[in-house]
């Protein structure tokens, strides 16, 4: 097998072709969008917000094209405001009981922990549920037993540990979405190892600690030698705002790095079936993008939050692609022909919708 890069729309039996994700949002239309979702959201104190979120998902999937379709997003948005409203409940029910007796309080709290992995659960199925491509849907399986293994007991062993299983859990967490997450009929699988995520979060700690403690020799050795000059206080201060300044600037273009070589590592190592995935995000782009995003949304006191909504995304997006193994057209084909043959098999589950 090789990769058909001359002819990618046709490519011949068994031939590698790249078909690349792209995005064609805009942040003036999203603003638009964005702007009367939070006005409407204000006025109805929060209830609009479901439907916002059906909005803006069905506008960011149907720009979202891989091999010449886009996605579609069919969220209900009565179920989203039903799962807001038992998040509401339950936090409010956590606050009330809490200043009622810190026994109480625990216990609410200990209720709230058996059932987030449930909910955590159901919204995942829920999302992928109501994601489509080409008229056939998405679904999560799973069961509530892995759900509670994954989201509450590895976590908290996770914290008896001190944080040191946190790459262990962060593996065993995508191993557990990816590989229940289907397409149609069609199962998604994904070999990334525990050891690249510990070699990922070595790397990303090794750098921030090791800039750090440099920027602190050489930068607060500067403050301190202007301190002991007696130099003015108005440049005392200045050097200390400056120092500070430096190592806020090193942390933030360290974190790009870590983002970038986590979405290459998770999705470098996914397939659908024979489809291979690929994640070519560079650290320079990304700090690019995430340190201009920042600096639009404080000069503009917020306004430019939804650009940089959509300039993020569509980096991400347009960085990732899929390499199909044949015809791509073949596959979808198969897969809704599997899809009809054995029903829809799948639960409305739309009671409860708690992802972000």
């Amino acid at each position: 097998m090789e990769l058909d890069s001359n002819n990618p729309g046709n490519p011949g039996n068994g031939a590698i072709h790249r078909e690349a994700i792209t995005f064609s949002a805009t942040g003036s239309e999203y603003f638009r969008i964005w702007i009367v979702n939070l006005l409407l959201s204000i006025v109805t104190l929060g209830i609009y917000s479901a439907w916002a979120k059906v909005r803006r998902n069905r506008y960011f999937y149907s720009s979202t094209h891989l091999a010449g379709s886009s996605f579609e997003y069919h969220g209900n948005a009565v179920a989203i405001l039903k799962g807001r409203i038992a998040a509401v409940v339950l936090i409010a029910g956590y606050n009330i009981a809490l200043q009622v007796s810190p026994f109480i309080g625990l216990v609410m709290f200990v209720l709230m922990a058996a059932i987030l992995p449930w909910l955590v659960w159901k919204s995942l199925q829920f999302k992928l549920y109501n994601t489509s491509y080409r008229g056939i849907r998405f679904g999560f399986g799973g069961s509530a037993k892995q759900a509670y293994k994954y989201f509450l007991w590895l976590p908290l062993l996770n914290m008896f540990t001190a944080g040191m299983m946190t790459p262990f859990l962060h593996q065993r967490l995508k191993r557990f979405q990816h590989t229940e997450s289907r397409f149609g009929t069609s199962h998604f699988s994904f070999d990334a190892t525990v050891g690249s995520f510990y070699k990922t979060y070595l790397l990303f700690f090794a750098l921030l600690f090791g800039g750090l403690l440099v920027l602190i020799f050489v930068v607060f050795g500067s403050v301190f030698a202007s301190f002991a000059a007696n130099t003015s206080d108005a440049s005392k201060v200045g050097s200390l705002l400056l120092a500070i300044g430096a190592l806020y600037l090193y942390a933030f273009t360290v974190l790009p790095l870590f983002l970038t070589m986590i979405q290459n590592l998770i999705w470098n190592h996914t397939r659908l079936q024979q489809h291979q995935f690929q994640s070519q995000l560079t650290w320079g782009r990304t700090t690019f993008v995430m340190l201009t995003n920042l600096l639009g949304i404080v000069v503009t006191l917020g306004l430019f939050t939804p650009f940089a909504h959509v300039r993020w995304l569509k980096y991400r997006l347009e960085s990732t692609a899929l390499l199909a193994q044949g015809s791509l057209d073949e596959f979808v084909a198969a897969t809704g022909q599997q899809v009809s043959a054995t029903g829809e098999g799948v639960v409305d589950l739309l009671d409860f919708d708690l992802s972000i």
